[in-house]
């Protein structure tokens, strides 16, 4: 399917055409008003019948081209976002570094952005740059040629309008989306510069679309990945998100292993991914996460952030267990310290965190099923996440298996059956049982008469 469309693609183009902008007419292209949402059509037109452009621009177009069907859709126009605002009521304006409009139509929020114009052209008060390159503040407006080399890559940098049906190319994105290529508009360093959350965005878009990166859009990314220690950990939280949560995660990974920036999101993974059970659990974890995706069903980032740090907690617990700390406490202590490394490079919302936490907290409570415990557990808010992380620990080659095994019969027994299990446990000596006087104290000697 993909590919028929691709070759379709590829007939729009005429061998005898000139290089540079192009607009590929209504009769050579498949994008129809019927696939965009009808939200992004009322905004168009509102601001068309004001006497400004306006025009969809670019994931939604690439994605339509594809053959996709996106959700979303962007807007692009000659409007200032005050000028915008004032066609839609309860809109409002976002952004410091880009100003932007959010347009209220019934539920939807269509995203309204004037053209860009070159950076260098604006006051300073309107186009700043750290000494590092990265841009600070970025609200000089232009036209739409100029908003196209102002984008990222060229297969999101082309434009339909409803004024003739038309899709603007002013960067050679057709022929990308033939060549399939995620290509850099302008000089990749200087650009990655900019924003390096672009490295990012070229690894997620290659692996969305299948896609490889093009060799010079590719050769800057090695040298320049430690500036991704200039982004906020908060934005670079939200990236992670894109990244790892869009189903396409176990291939963004790998990716981003060979372009080496995953060190620069992840370090303390990173360091361990020499040891075949971390890399292996790591794997396991993007793969369950893509597969729920694909199947609708939920996902959280704190199963996947538990998993990504967890040979790291559980190599430091390992540590200060050897060192003389009781399980327990070092478990929370190893917690602690490699939550709060990651949290230098990527935040973490506590209503993510917490669960995360409590999930490695499970990992010791599992195996302690005597008396009324595994009932206990199997009725814990947060049971179900730390099984399924259990039997990827398994899968992983991490532990033994076995455990998993006896959780899936136990979930799987009836009430009469569960007993069973468990006074079963305790004849064979198993389920972790302590005596009297292992609570910590000392025991007592026995009297003598």
């Amino acid at each position: 399917m993909l590919n028929s469309l691709i070759n379709s693609i590829k007939r729009w183009r005429k061998p005898e055409e000139p290089a540079g902008p192009r607009v590929v007419a209504r009769s050579d292209h498949n994008l129809s008003r019927r696939d965009i949402s009808r939200a992004a059509l009322t905004v168009m037109k509102r601001l068309q019948d004001a006497g400004f452009q306006a025009y969809i621009v670019g994931g939604g177009v690439r994605d339509l081209m594809l053959g996709g069907h996106p959700k979303d859709f962007d807007v692009a126009t000659d409007a200032t976002p005050e000028e915008a605002k004032a066609l839609f009521r309860g809109s409002r304006i976002v952004g410091r570094r880009f100003r932007i409009l959010h347009a209220r139509i019934g539920r939807e929020i269509i995203e309204v952005t004037t053209f860009r114009g070159h950076h260098s052209d604006g006051e300073e008060h309107e186009a700043q740059q750290s000494e590092h390159g990265m841009l600070l503040r970025d609200n000089v407006y232009g036209d739409l040629e100029s908003d196209a080399v102002r984008r990222d890559f060229t297969v999101n940098a082309l434009y339909y309008t409803t004024n003739g049906f038309e899709i603007h190319d002013y960067t050679g994105g057709v022929r990308d989306i033939e060549q399939r290529l995620i290509r850099m508009i302008g000089d990749p360093s200087t650009r990655y510069k900019e924003d390096p959350v672009r490295m990012l965005r070229a690894v997620r878009f290659a692996a969305k679309l299948d896609f490889q990166i093009e060799e010079k859009t590719a050769a800057p990314l090695e040298e320049l990945a430690p500036l991704l220690r200039n982004i906020a950990p908060a934005r670079l939280f939200d990236e992670v998100l894109k990244l790892l949560m869009s189903g396409q995660g176990e291939r963004t990974f790998e990716l981003m292993r060979e372009y080496h920036l995953w060190q620069h999101l992840f370090p303390d993974n990173a360091a361990l991914l020499d040891d075949p059970a971390a890399l292996e659990l790591t794997r396991k974890a993007l793969r369950n996460t893509d597969e729920r995706i694909r199947a609708d069903m939920r996902v959280t980032p704190a199963f996947l952030y538990a998993a990504l740090l967890w040979p790291a907690v559980n190599r430091e617990q390992q540590r200060l267990i050897s060192k003389g700390t009781p399980p327990l406490p070092a478990m929370a202590q190893a917690a602690q310290k490699i939550t709060s490394s990651q949290l230098a490079h990527t935040a973490i919302p506590k209503r993510f965190s917490i669960p995360m936490r409590e999930i490695w907290d499970m990992q010791l409570r599992l195996p302690r099923r005597n008396g009324e415990r595994a009932q206990r557990l199997s009725e814990h808010p947060r049971f179900r996440a730390a099984y399924d992380f259990l039997l990827l620990r398994e899968e992983s080659g991490e532990i033994e298996p076995g455990l998993g095994q006896w959780w899936t019969d136990f979930q799987q027994a009836d009430q009469e059956q569960r007993q069973e299990m468990v006074r079963s446990l305790q004849r064979d000596g198993g389920g972790r049982r302590r005596g009297r006087g292992s609570r910590g104290g000392r025991r007592r000697k026995p009297r003598t008469e």
